[in-house]
């Protein structure tokens, strides 16, 4: 049984640190470090990825590879006087992921166009490069096609910055169900004030 163009493309990208990808990437990381935070790509690096979280090659679809610098929260170090307990120098994390960052960045920067996905596309030792695919919602074709003319809906308008993207979904914990996703549905904050029930206490 042969194989498809994108399962070619999806298994080489599946080991991005080795093998023909890491080669072609390591010329294109030196470009891009150096390059602007967003640029309009003509086409996706990732054609696998890019069909399989919904871009078309069509007029309405736009391509743009952001550049967001890794790590998590840095703070200034304190001067004076405390206990390094007191510091608040460490365990100080993100509350989103990264791909979400870039996503949210990239929609503030376009913002008559609507995020609707993003997927990986390489990384250096200071930042991680995202191809953000955004519809614009008053293109003519995207409004006569029936697959993605729900986009132009007012209740998908800012969707990115509610986490309705699958990085958003992935970051607020909606990909697990069941046992032990208690915690985070319907979400985190509505989670945190809920109402605990106080201790019972029993006399003997």
């Amino acid at each position: 049984m042969s194989k498809s163009v994108y399962r070619y493309i999806s298994e080489a990208w599946n080991r991005p640190y080795d093998g023909e990808i890491k080669e072609i990437n390591r010329q294109r990381l030196i470009e891009w470090r150096h390059g602007p935070t967003f640029v309009k790509v003509e086409r996706p690096l990732r054609l696998d990825r890019a069909r399989a979280l919904g871009y078309k090659a069509k007029q309405g679809y736009v391509v743009v590879r952001a550049k967001v610098r890794m790590g998590s929260m840095r703070k200034r170090a304190i001067r004076k006087g405390r206990r390094a307990k007191r510091r608040g120098m460490v365990k100080i994390k993100v509350g989103k992921n990264l791909q979400s960052i870039a996503e949210e960045r990239t929609a503030k920067r376009y913002t008559n166009l609507e995020v609707l996905n993003s997927y990986f596309v390489g990384e250096d030792g200071k930042h991680k490069f995202y191809e953000v695919i955004l519809v614009d919602p008053h293109h003519p074709v995207i409004i006569s096609d029936p697959k993605i003319n729900w986009i132009q809906e007012v209740q998908h308008t800012g969707r990115v910055y509610r986490g309705l993207t699958s990085a958003g979904k992935k970051g607020r914990g909606l990909r697990n169900k069941g046992l032990g996703s208690e915690k985070v549905r319907p979400s985190v904050s509505k989670n945190l004030h809920k109402k605990r029930p106080g201790k019972v206490h029993r006399f003997s």
